[in-house]
């Protein structure tokens, strides 16, 4: 058998009682539960992940500004280069999670594109360091595509799923690593944006560098603590899934009804409702309508085709969700430029620092959720995480709801103070509100993610098929690229159909002639719909038995 991330050869010493099952160490050997994995090891890994997001935030949050200052690229161009590298970057997961469930293994990849990573930005460094050198951002989009689906499976797979004190470990572990990673790039964003435009470049592109890596030294200082998973000697996740779908478009025609299921009981997968998407049973047919070895897919590959097929409604609900989440960054800032950001008698808070409330809502609320909110809710429902993935995702659903409510009625409440106030053709006047009115709907988006961020990371984690957890993230981190670009389509939509024959259209240029608040009304309404087909399909969702919901 072959090891997902160490060296391929037989680990055929059988385990021992305190063992770990289905796993083995980077020697395929063995390993003891006392000497290997869930805290010792995710501690380390957590630590590479936090160092990555520090470089991607620190980087991209303040990259136009180094490509139209010392690099004299035009704003057009610049935001060009800007959107094609978030834009790969967010694409990328997915190559790089194939790659990694299906031939390197979640280990070797995060250090191969942690390697990319360091390279990326000391290319950059020296970028700022001779103006005339060309560097490209494609490192380092690259490297996210390797890095990020496969760091947090990889530290999820450290918690044994059937040792009663790791399964609730394993849900706190998603917790703790949203946690660490708001943390962490809280601090840094604060302290490299500031390097950036008051030291120099060169400093502010080194720093992530350095720190990344540091990150992959002590990512392989706890090699010997890792718990890697024995791999099946059967065919690849990819093939065995496709396989079931041209099965299926082959025998289109054919009647499942003469399948034996019985026969193949001792192989199923330990999934229920076996009745959903009967018509994959169909790739349990030779293309006559018999059974014939070798040219029918077993019941375990069916099962693990209908698996994924599971997530796809629940993949399409959460997209509202996205385009909502894609506002913070934007629309947002925009409404803080607009209003008194002072703080005492000199000092006035970047409008893009406002954002630095939905982190530190993340950090203030994890540790409620997980030691006040889990443990209650774990008493009356008897769950080992409190409540279900699906009602934990449903419940930030219905925040950003909330959150899409509150600020269009603080957008209102801001147009009708610039009225009052005769502030309507002086676009760039302070309209005397304070931005502490803007702060509940930050409040409320960290608390959202909270639960529909860290639940969306835990729930395509768990409920992939054991070979395609990075795979499963990867998914996870596409509802958000996808809601970015439908965000950019309905702004674009938007800014056609309302800024027709001369008028201003609901994104004018002047804030205080636009009506940003009827796009958050819209948003709203959108987040209503999603949310009651999102409540459909969870109540239809039939977890995988044994997962930790």
């Amino acid at each position: 058998m072959a090891v997902s991330g160490g060296n391929a050869c037989e680990a055929s010493t059988p385990l021992l009682d305190d063992g770990v099952d289905g796993v083995v160490d980077y020697k395929n050997r063995p390993v003891l539960r006392s000497k290997s994995g869930a805290w010792r090891s995710a501690i380390f890994i957590i630590g590479v992940e936090v160092a990555e997001r520090c470089a991607y935030y620190g980087i991209g949050s303040n990259l136009i500004t180094y490509l139209t200052g010392p690099l004299g690229q035009s704003t057009a161009t610049a935001a060009e280069n800007v959107n094609a590298w978030s834009g790969a970057a967010s694409l990328l997961p997915l190559f790089g999670a194939f790659v990694a469930d299906s031939f390197l293994g979640r280990y070797r990849t995060i250090i191969i594109a942690s390697v990319l990573y360091i390279l990326g930005l000391g290319l950059l460094t020296l970028s700022a360091v001779l103006p005339s050198f060309s560097s490209s951002d494609c490192e380092m989009a690259v490297a996210q595509g390797g890095h990020k689906p496969c760091v947090q499976a990889f530290g999820a797979d450290q918690f044994d799923a059937q040792h009663p004190q790791e399964y609730k470990a394993k849900s706190s572990f998603f917790n703790w690593w949203y946690f660490a990673l708001c943390l962490g790039s809280c601090a840094m964003l604060l302290i490299l944006n500031y390097i950036q435009d008051n030291l120099n470049w060169v400093l502010g592109f080194g720093i992530p560098c350095i720190v990344m890596a540091f990150a992959l030294v002590v990512f392989l200082l706890g090699t010997t603590t890792y718990r890697f998973s024995i791999k099946s000697d059967e065919k690849g996740p990819f093939v065995r899934i496709g396989r079931v779908f041209v099965n299926v478009a082959k025998n289109w025609r054919t009647t499942p009804s003469a399948i034996a299921l019985e026969e193949e009981s001792p192989r199923i997968l330990p999934h229920q409702g076996s009745d959903q998407f009967k018509f994959l049973d169909k790739a349990m047919l030779a293309p006559d309508g018999s059974k014939e070895d070798g040219k029918v897919c077993s019941i375990n590959e069916v099962e693990e085709a209908k698996a994924v097929l599971r997530l796809v409604p629940i993949w399409t609900a959460c997209l509202v969700y996205a385009i909502v989440f894609a506002q913070s960054s934007t629309l947002f800032t925009k409404q803080g430029v607009t209003l008194d950001r002072s703080i005492g008698s000199g000092f006035a808070i970047p409008a893009a620092s406002l954002q630095s409330f939905i982190s530190i809502s993340v950090v203030i609320f994890i540790p409620i959720y997980d030691r006040i909110f889990v443990p209650i809710a774990r008493a009356i429902t008897l769950k080992p995480s409190g409540i279900t993935m699906l009602q934990r995702i449903g419940t930030g659903l219905l925040l950003s709801l909330i959150s899409m409510v509150i600020a269009a009625l603080v957008e209102k409440k801001r147009l009708e103070i610039a009225i009052e106030y005769g502030l309507v053709d002086k676009p760039k006047a302070t309209v005397p509100m304070s931005f502490w009115w803007l702060v509940p709907q930050y409040i409320l988006f960290g608390i959202g993610d909270v639960f529909t961020m860290v639940g969306l990371q835990e729930f395509f984690y768990d409920q992939m098929p054991s070979e395609l957890k990075s795979v499963g993230l990867s998914l996870y981190l596409s509802i958000f690229g996808v809601g970015s670009f439908l965000s950019s389509f309905l702004i674009s939509v938007v800014e056609n159909i309302t800024g027709g024959d001369g008028q201003d259209s609901w994104f004018s240029d002047n804030l205080n002639r636009a009506h940003i608040d009827y796009f958050y009304w819209l948003l709203a309404g959108l987040s209503a719909v999603g949310w009651v087909a999102y409540l459909y399909f969870a109540k239809s969702y039939i977890y995988n038995r044994g997962s930790t919901i």
